[in-house]
């Protein structure tokens, strides 16, 4: 009994699963695009007669070093050129302050000389109405330098601000809790040297006449509009030990320590053998008139006289 062979099969074989993805699987497999591939293969091919990355290292460092000193030499290139520049202008402005000092002191020597004739003449004027008082009136008015016995009285601010403990002089008249040496503490201490005795004072090397003002603007203290610094030096033409035991025994002495125990103000007051005096910079002279109008002038009348 013959065997009959197999038959094989002749069905088409199963189709894939992804087969409706055709597009896809070509992206997929073929992400790449040819003409990148072929560029990254001659590069790999050719990536053995490159730098090794060491050395590149190296090479760029040793650029940026020479680029680095070619900017430095540059530079210092033209800074020295640009040097006598400099040199020249920094000459002409020191000669510039210089003439402008110069000039200042001249102008300052032709005040000084005015001022003296002015003085001259105005003591001609007082000795021919006044006589010997001339000089008393002089004095008195500030228009002339003095020198004698007298005191040093210095004043200065605390050394830390502190809140006051209550009770201290300033507080009736509005000051705040500070150290600081206030523009009524200083109208006080010349008063009181005044009333002592002194016959002419000044303060920081400002004289003070009957028509000085003593005022502040903000912390500063202004003596005739000019500022002044601490420590205020006080100096008092006078009998020194017998003005300074008077100082400290007034009222305004009084004040004066009792400012330096509340508030930690330093101060301090010496007899001096001889002081002097500068005279006042410039002096006004007023003198009052009646005023005309008879009773209707009167009746607007405020008082105050023309100056």
């Amino acid at each position: 009994m013959s065997q009959q062979p197999p038959v094989r099969s002749t069905a088409p074989p199963a189709p894939r699963p992804d087969a409706s993805m055709s597009l896809l699987t070509n992206v997929m497999d073929h992400s790449l695009d040819d003409g990148y591939a072929e560029a990254a293969a001659r590069r790999k091919a050719a990536g053995g007669s490159r730098l090794p990355s060491p050395l590149r290292a190296k090479l760029g460092l040793a650029a940026a070093l020479l680029l680095a000193a070619v900017v430095v030499t540059l530079g210092a290139a033209q800074a020295q050129i640009s040097a006598p520049t400099l040199a020249k202008e920094r000459q002409q402005l020191i000669d510039r302050i210089e003439r402008e000092t110069s000039a200042a002191d001249t102008l300052q020597k032709n005040v000084d000389t005015l001022r003296d004739a002015v003085g001259t003449k105005q003591r001609d004027v007082l000795e021919k109405h006044g006589g010997d008082k001339a000089d008393l009136v002089a004095l008195l008015a500030g228009a002339t330098t003095v020198q004698g016995p007298g005191v040093k009285l210095v004043v200065d601010d605390a050394k830390q601000t502190k809140p006051g403990g209550g009770g201290g002089p300033r507080e009736s008249n509005g000051f705040s809790d500070t150290g600081r040496v206030r523009d009524r503490d200083m109208q006080r201490i010349v008063n009181g040297l005044w009333q002592s005795g002194a016959e002419a004072v000044s303060v920081n090397g400002q004289r003070l006449t009957a028509l000085s003002a003593i005022r502040a603007a903000g912390d500063a203290i202004l003596v005739d509009n000019r500022p002044l610094v601490p420590p205020y030096t006080v100096l008092a033409v006078g009998d020194g030990q017998r003005l300074a035991n008077a100082f400290q025994r007034s009222a305004d002495g009084q004040y004066l320590r009792a400012l330096q125990q509340n508030y930690g103000v330093r101060y301090s007051i010496s007899a001096q053998g001889e002081v002097r005096l500068p005279a006042a910079p410039s002096l006004i002279v007023r003198t009052a008139q009646p005023q005309e109008g008879g009773a209707a002038g009167r009746a607007t009348d405020t008082g105050k006289g023309t100056s």
